[in-house]
C-alpha cells in the first residue's frame, strides 16, 4: 500500500510538472507572437496611448501616495539608525539608495501588478468569456495585435516611468521627515545625496530593473488573460494568479539582477 500510495504521488507529481512545463512552453511562444505582431501594434498609436494611460496614468494615485509614506518612513527609520553612529547627514543617502536601487522598481512593479495587472487580465478574459476574440478571429483580425500588444506594450513603457515617479516621490518624503520635521541641514541632505548617487550604477540600473519588472508583469497579465478559462470563475482565478505570479517573478528577477549588477559595487 504504501509503494502504490508512493507512486500516486510520484505520477501526480510528474503531471504538475509536466503541465506546468507545456503552460511555460505556450506562454513563450506566446511572447514570441506578441513581439511578431508589435510592429501592428505600435503602427496603430492611438491604442497604445489609451493603454498606456490606463496603465500608467490611472495607477498615479496609488503610486504617489504609496512612495511619500515609504520615503517618509525610510525617513524615520533611517535617521533613528544613523543618528546612533553620528552620521544623521547621511539620510539624504540612505533614503536615495534605497528607492532608486531596489524600493522604487520593486514597490513600484508589486503595486503595478496588483492594480494595472489584474486589471489587464480581467478585461482580456472578459472579452475571451464573451466570444469577443473569437469573433475578431472570424473577421481576419489578430486579437493578438489589436488587443494583447497594445497592452503590453502600454505596460511596458509605463512601468519604468511609474518607478521614477515612485523615487522622486519617495525621496521627497525623506526630505519631509529629515528637513522639514526633524531639522536636519537642507545644504547637507542634498549634497551627500547627490554626491553618494551615480547615474549609471544607481539611476540607469534601477530603471533597467523597472523595465524587466514592466516586461514580466504585462506579459504575464496579458497571457493568463487570453489563456483564461472562459467562465466567471476562470476570469477570477486568472486574475488571482496574475497577482501571485508577478509578485514571485518580481521579488526572483529583483534577486538574480541585482547579483549582476551590484556585486562589484
Amino acid at each position: 500500500m504504501m509503494a502504490r500510495g508512493l507512486l500516486d504521488l510520484l505520477a501526480a507529481l510528474g503531471a504538475r510538472v509536466n503541465g506546468a512545463v507545456v503552460r511555460l512552453g505556450f506562454a513563450s511562444r506566446f511572447f514570441l507572437a506578441v513581439l511578431a505582431g508589435s510592429g501592428t501594434s505600435l503602427r496603430r498609436l492611438p491604442l497604445t496611448i489609451r493603454e498606456i494611460y490606463f496603465a500608467g496614468v490611472l495607477s498615479l494615485v496609488i503610486i504617489v501616495v504609496s512612495a511619500l509614506f515609504v520615503g517618509m518612513v525610510l525617513g524615520l527609520q533611517g535617521y533613528d539608525t544613523l543618528v546612533r553612529y553620528g552620521s544623521a547627514e547621511a539620510l539624504g543617502t540612505l533614503v536615495a539608495l534605497s528607492l532608486t536601487r531596489e524600493l522604487g522598481p520593486v514597490l513600484a512593479a508589486l503595486l503595478f501588478a496588483s492594480r494595472a495587472g489584474s486589471a489587464i487580465t480581467a478585461e482580456i478574459g472578459l472579452m475571451k468569456t464573451t466570444e469577443q476574440l473569437s469573433a475578431m478571429e472570424m473577421m481576419a483580425v489578430d486579437p493578438i495585435a489589436r488587443i494583447v500588444g497594445p497592452r503590453f506594450w502600454g505596460g511596458v513603457i509605463s512601468m519604468p516611468l511609474l518607478a521614477a515617479i515612485f523615487t522622486l516621490v519617495g525621496i521627497f518624503g525623506g526630505y519631509l521627515i529629515g528637513v522639514v520635521l526633524i531639522g536636519l541641514d537642507p545644504g547637507s541632505f542634498w549634497s551627500q545625496m547627490q554626491g553618494s548617487v551615480e547615474l549609471r550604477e544607481d539611476i540607469v540600473n534601477g530603471l533597467i530593473k523597472a523595465f524587466v519588472f514592466g516586461v514580466a508583469v504585462t506579459l504575464i497579465a496579458v497571457f493568463e488573460g487570453y489563456d483564461a478559462v472562459p467562465t466567471a470563475e476562470g476570469v477570477s482565478r486568472a486574475t488571482t494568479r496574475t497577482v501571485v505570479t508577478s509578485a514571485l517573478a518580481i521579488l526572483a528577477l529583483d534577486f538574480v539582477l541585482t547579483a549582476f549588477m551590484f556585486r562589484g559595487v
